[in-house]
């Protein structure tokens, strides 16, 4: 039995879909705060909050294998995880697989901290494990792309970082084919698009696909940080966002060139081309016809 916590988010339905085309949906258990909202995923469906320790020891009874999609909230994200790997060791889970972050101990940020720390506890614990140590998504800047059209270029904060992007699918491709073979135990992996590229490569293709200029401005930590709270974020939120930006992306530390998701997912990771989300203000040559590294996904 497969379980996968987290899986009415956007990872993690992902995750569940990829899964199911590898596994019976009768062996795979989807743990979530409310068990209603999981009612499309075609799977059983057991409520457990991270927060909430007896939750989880009930959602645990008879798995086998559980993935563990890191807990979206900064305050208390490291406690959250570490209730899950002690109902996980109480309840013999054989094999634990945890969500990382791409070189989690280089980076200067307190950000990272928590996977550190998650990371340790899980080696700790003495379960089986794997740890995925997921890059950045595509989507973590392009879906600020269409918003951004009318005004003719993106903001960011990166600077001329390299940056190792992939799609949540991509992620969500390699973490089932963990989930269901052998061979990764007590395996870490690295895990980051095929090719790298900076944020200006990225306003550079919006403007090739939609024959308008389109560029990217660099901004500074409070600059960009007092922009994203224009744009209605907390306060608290913009400023976590713009140190992110400046004390990690910036530094390079999300460029990886190993390989290994492709490897993982069984197919190359989406191209930038690919990455750009179409909407009406793009020219038709966007619907060019597939090229054959794409076709296959």
């Amino acid at each position: 039995m497969y379980a996968v916590t987290g899986a009415t988010g956007q990872l993690g339905r992902k995750v569940i879909d990829s899964l199911l085309k590898r596994v019976n949906a009768s062996e795979v258990v989807v743990l979530v705060r409310d068990p209603a909202k999981a009612r499309d995923l075609g799977v059983e469906a057991r409520a457990a909050d991270y927060s909430a320790p007896a939750t989880l020891d009930a959602a645990l009874k008879g798995i086998d294998t559980l993935l563990l999609i890191s807990s979206s909230s900064m305050e208390t994200r490291l406690q959250e995880h570490a209730n899950v790997i002690a109902a996980a060791r109480k309840a013999g889970i054989k094999r634990l697989v945890y969500t990382s972050l791409l070189h989690a101990e280089h980076w200067k940020h307190s950000f990272a901290n928590d996977h550190t720390g998650t990371e340790a506890l899980i080696k700790e614990s003495g379960l089986t494990y794997t740890i995925l140590r997921n890059g950045w998504y595509w989507e973590n800047h392009t879906a600020a792309i269409p918003p951004s059209l009318p005004h003719g270029g993106m903001i960011g904060a990166a600077g001329d970082a390299l940056i190792s992007w992939a799609s949540r699918q991509d992620f969500a491709d390699a973490a089932a084919a963990v989930l269901s073979t052998t061979g990764h135990d007590g395996k870490t992996y690295e895990l980051a698009g095929d090719r790298a590229y900076r944020l200006a490569d990225v306003a550079a293709e919006v403007a090739r696909q939609t024959g308008k200029p389109f560029g990217y401005t660099n901004l500074t930590q409070e600059q960009y940080a007092g922009a994203l709270e224009q744009f209605g974020l907390p306060k608290p939120i913009a400023a976590l966002l713009g140190e992110m930006e400046v004390q990690g992306v910036a530094t390079g530390v999300l460029h990886e060139d190993g390989g290994q998701l492709a490897k993982l997912a069984g197919h190359p990771t989406t191209t930038l081309s690919d990455a750009i989300p179409h909407t009406p203000d793009f020219a038709r040559k966007t619907r060019r016809r597939r090229t054959p590294d794409t076709a296959s996904r």
